[in-house]
C-alpha cells in the first residue's frame, strides 16, 4: 500500500494554447515535459504512486510521451474525466456540453484507485521542491484533525503571474495560525511593472502582489471523495437548465465548506516561483527556466534515467 499518491489533473482541453495539447508540450534538455519535474519532485519528497487524471481519447498521446516512461519508475494509474461522468439523471440535461466539468468532477474520478492521502496538482504548473515537500510531511504526519482538515500549498501571487496575458488565481485570507480564513476565485489577473491588477469591466483594481494564493495544490484524505460526491450531487441539481459551462471547482469547493464551518485548511508556505504554459508565448520562458534551474544543479541534465 503505498504511503501517499500523487494526482495530476490532465484532462484540461488547453484551449488558450492555440490548440494543442499544452500538457505533452516538451520544455526540457531532453525532451522533459513539466510534468516529468512534478514527479521527479514528488517522488523524492517520498510520493509512491502516481494518477494522471486524463481525457480517452488522450490515453495513446500521453502514454506515448510520458506515461510508458513514468511507469518504469514509480507505481502508476489512470484515471478517466469525462463529460457524461455524471449520474444518470443529469445525462440528457446536459446532452449538449462540450467541456469537463472542472477540477472537482477530475478528483471525485480518482476515487476508486485512490486509498491514502494524496496530493492534487495541475498538468500544465511547475511548483518547485519546496511545495511537495511540505505537502508529503503534512499528509503522511498523524493528525489527529486528519477526517475534516485539509491542507493547501500556497503560493506568493508576484511569482505566480504570466508575462503574456491574464491569469485566474485562488485569492487567499490567512490567520496568524497558517489556517485559511476564505478563498476567492479571481479572474483576469495581470503582471503589471509595480505589481498585479484584476482586470475588469468597471476598470482595473489593484492586488496586493505579496497575496497568497492557490494554485490547485491541494492535500487531501480519501475520506474526501464522500464530501466530493455529495457536493457534486447538490451542484448538478442547481445549475440552471441551458447553462453548458458552470463548473465544478475545488476552490469553489473548499471555500464553500470552509465558510459553513464543515472544513479546516491547513496553508503550507512555498516561496519558490511558478511557472507554467498557459499560453503558446509562454513556452520560451519555461524552457529557459529549466535551463537555468539544470544548470544550476537542481535538476539533471536527463532527469530518469
Amino acid at each position: 500500500m503505498s504511503k501517499a499518491t500523487l494526482v495530476i489533473m490532465a484532462a484540461g482541453i488547453g484551449s488558450r494554447f492555440g490548440g494543442g495539447i499544452k500538457q505533452l508540450e516538451p520544455v526540457g534538455p531532453n525532451g522533459e515535459i513539466i510534468m516529468d519535474y512534478s514527479i521527479h519532485d514528488a517522488m523524492e519528497a517520498g510520493f509512491d504512486k502516481v494518477v494522471f487524471v486524463i481525457r480517452r481519447n488522450l490515453e495513446k498521446d500521453f502514454k506515448e510521451v510520458i506515461g510508458n516512461r513514468i511507469e518504469k519508475v514509480v507505481d502508476v494509474a489512470y484515471a478517466y474525466q469525462e463529460l457524461d461522468d455524471i449520474p444518470t439523471a443529469y445525462k440528457v440535461r446536459f446532452s449538449e456540453r462540450t467541456k469537463p466539468w472542472g477540477t472537482g468532477q477530475a478528483i471525485l474520478c480518482c476515487k476508486d484507485i485512490v486509498d491514502t492521502p494524496f496530493l492534487v496538482i495541475n498538468a500544465d504548473d511547475y511548483y518547485g521542491k519546496q511545495a511537495f515537500a511540505e505537502a508529503y510531511d503534512y499528509l503522511t504526519k498523524d493528525n489527529p484533525n486528519a477526517d475534516r482538515e485539509i491542507c493547501m500549498v500556497g503560493f506568493v501571487l508576484k511569482n505566480t503571474l504570466s508575462e503574456n496575458g491574464s491569469v485566474t488565481r485562488g485569492v487567499c485570507k490567512v490567520d496568524g495560525d497558517g489556517m485559511l480564513v476564505e478563498i476567492n476565485e479571481t479572474q483576469n489577473i495581470e503582471k503589471t511593472e509595480d505589481g498585479a491588477v484584476v482586470r475588469g469591466e468597471d476598470g482595473d483594481k489593484r492586488i496586493d502582489a505579496d497575496s497568497p494564493v492557490s494554485m490547485n495544490m491541494w492535500g487531501l484524505h480519501p475520506n474526501f471523495f464522500r464530501i466530493l460526491d455529495e457536493g457534486f450531487q447538490e451542484f448538478l441539481a442547481n445549475v440552471e437548465e441551458g447553462n453548458l459551462k458552470a463548473e465544478y471547482l475545488l476552490p469553489t469547493i473548499i471555500g464553500g465548506l470552509l465558510k459553513e464551518g464543515k472544513l479546516s485548511v491547513k496553508v503550507l508556505e512555498s516561496k519558490d516561483k511558478w511557472f507554467g504554459v498557459t499560453y503558446k508565448e509562454d513556452k520560451p520562458d519555461v524552457v529557459a527556466a529549466v535551463r537555468a534551474l539544470v544548470d544550476t544543479g537542481v535538476y539533471p541534465e536527463k532527469l530518469f534515467g
